[in-house]
């Protein structure tokens, strides 16, 4: 398995605890009324378990499973896949910044931002992998 995977995967589970942990807060505060501002953080529990998760672990198995190329180098250009996994998590940070912070309106959108840039290159570098068998 490629190390760039184990990263992808690596921070996904991450990404799982923390969605699992603020869920489970939110969960509780519904029943006995802790923090009322603690409702404040539901988009980032949804931020966590959907883009942290899913997406980066869906990410992660892709780098891994789309063919390789018969011929050296096997993953050509992984600058793509790694930059999109900085931008991912970049752009993760930044919309829970601003849905805990008070940051302003820039922050989400310059994180969802960071996320779609995060989706084309990641789609850049898949898109030079789907080749037939005879390579590129």
């Amino acid at each position: 398995m490629p190390s760039l995977t184990r990263w992808y995967i690596r921070a996904a589970f991450i990404y799982l605890l923390l969605g699992f942990t603020v869920g489970a807060l939110l969960l509780i505060n519904k029943g006995i009324q802790l923090f009322p501002s603690l409702w404040r953080w539901l988009p980032v529990h949804i931020e966590f378990l959907l883009y942290g998760w899913v997406m980066q672990l869906t990410l992660g198995m892709a780098f891994w499973i789309l063919p390789r190329y018969w011929q050296k180098p096997r993953r050509p250009k992984e600058s793509y896949a790694r930059a999109a996994f900085v931008l991912l998590n970049l752009g993760l940070w930044l919309v829970v910044a601003q849905a805990v912070l008070p940051v302003g309106r820039w922050a989400l959108v310059a994180g969802k931002g960071l996320e779609l840039g995060a989706v084309f290159c990641f789609a850049l570098h898949a898109w030079r992998r789907i080749v037939s068998r005879q390579g590129p």
